[in-house]
């Protein structure tokens, strides 16, 4: 069976991922500092020193990377790295803020963006963390940097990564990027991006 690393999962589960990952071939371990969500694993994408180097066939995260430090994110990466097989590979989303400024540089900034299931969501909550979560005490929700799509594939590529793909989701403002830690063809990225989203 294929292991799946959930990163800072918060209450879900594979569930909550792609379309892949949620099937019974998926082996799921959910990791996140915060005990109360009864994750396998109690770490943080800084510290998974407890797994074991390439024990993991994929590894999915959403929006973590910009609630890092610009200068964490280089470490965080280092240690997904690590725990992948070396025919691994990543899925990750964050926020896009590209498409965020736009509506910045229109005088937007408090504006809704879109609705999201807890409320309408304005740049100013895509660029700094959706204030009502703020507000209702989770600051680990703050966001501390962000990417475009360019940014982030750079960033991907830096890591170790040897093949990536990236897309824009204009509905939610959202980047997701596939990558490989072994050199794969530009064919074979897109299928495995139409397995996970369609």
């Amino acid at each position: 069976m294929t292991k799946l690393l959930h990163a800072i999962c918060g209450g879900g589960t594979k569930a909550r991922t792609t379309r892949e990952f949620n099937s019974p071939d998926w082996e799921e371990v959910r990791m996140d500092p915060q005990a109360d969500v009864q994750p396998d694993v109690v770490s943080s994408l800084m510290d998974m020193s407890m797994l074991e180097d390439a024990s993991f066939d994929a590894v999915f995260t959403a929006h973590t990377f910009e609630r890092l430090y610009a200068h964490e994110v280089g470490k965080a990466l280092a240690n997904i790295v690590r725990v992948l097989k070396d025919d691994g590979y990543l899925i990750v989303t964050c926020a896009d803020i590209q498409a965020a400024c736009a509506l910045v540089a229109e005088d937007k900034l408090l504006e809704a963006a879109y609705e999201s299931p807890a409320g309408p969501v304005a740049p100013i909550d895509i660029l700094y963390g959706f204030r009502p979560a703020l507000a209702a005490g989770f600051e680990r929700h703050a966001c501390k940097c962000g990417f475009t799509s360019r940014a982030l594939l750079g960033t991907l590529g830096q890591a170790g990564f040897a093949s990536k793909w990236a897309a824009r989701n204009p509905n939610s403002f959202t980047l997701v990027a596939i990558a490989c830690k072994q050199q794969k063809t530009e064919e074979f990225m897109k299928e495995l991006a139409a397995k996970h989203f369609g």
